[in-house]
């Protein structure tokens, strides 16, 4: 995930109040879509730049578009069991006047091209000053794909490399699992209930257990 710069993001009232959503084409929005059982969860949702692709700031060239090592198999891995994946990106190059709509789907469909179609993308146009409810750490982007999914975010797992992406898990009151990369402080590796050393280990772990209990009063 691209880390924001200093300071506050000029608000920009043209943008929406809520994120831009993208479904899958031969998935209506609204249907409960897993096909998964148990305890497996019924989603899940990953961070874009950093965990599925090369971090790029404000990349809006798909030609720049690089997955990031054993992505592409661990996304298939949870398809193979039926489980719907997402992404989740804040994206405030476009509140920052550094991207356009256009640009961000152009980089959305080279990364559908690159890993198969995404059942729900959930972008957040807005800059950090914006005060909206949908940029992580808020819950916004993992609620509204969730609800697209028809899937419960107690049953959804966020995967992300940065303190951020967990926290909106967190507040979601989804399971977050953080994938730390060199741009991940020791501090949010710290606090994070879960971390996988990569994506294949990230995907094993999620597979392979449930829900971690949260200790009274919701520390875990």
């Amino acid at each position: 995930m691209t880390r924001a710069p200093g300071g506050p993001a000029v608000r920009d009232d043209r943008l929406p109040a809520g994120p831009w959503l993208w479904d899958a084409p031969a998935t209506p929005p609204g249907r409960p879509r897993h096909a998964a059982a148990g305890r497996l969860p019924e989603a899940v949702l990953f961070d874009r730049d950093g965990t599925l692709v090369v971090d790029v700031p404000y990349n809006g060239d798909p030609d720049r578009v690089v997955p990031m090592p054993h992505a592409r198999a661990a996304v298939a891995a949870l398809r193979d069991r039926g489980i719907p994946v997402g992404v989740v990106s804040n994206q405030s190059g476009v509140a920052r006047g550094l991207l356009t709509r256009r640009q961000v789907e152009s980089v959305r469909r080279r990364v559908d091209a690159l890993f198969g179609p995404f059942a729900v993308w959930a972008v957040c146009p807005h800059g950090p000053g914006h005060g909206c409810a949908c940029r992580k750490p808020a819950p916004g982007l993992v609620l509204a794909a969730c609800e697209r999914l028809g899937a419960s975010p107690e049953r959804t797992v966020v995967v992300g490399d940065i303190g951020a992406d967990v926290r909106a898990a967190d507040a979601a009151g989804a399971r977050g699992v953080l994938v730390p990369t060199p741009v991940t402080r020791p501090d949010e590796i710290a606090a994070a209930a879960e971390t996988a050393s990569d994506l294949r280990a990230a995907v094993r772990l999620i597979l392979t257990s449930g829900r971690p209990a949260r200790a009274p009063g919701g520390v875990r």
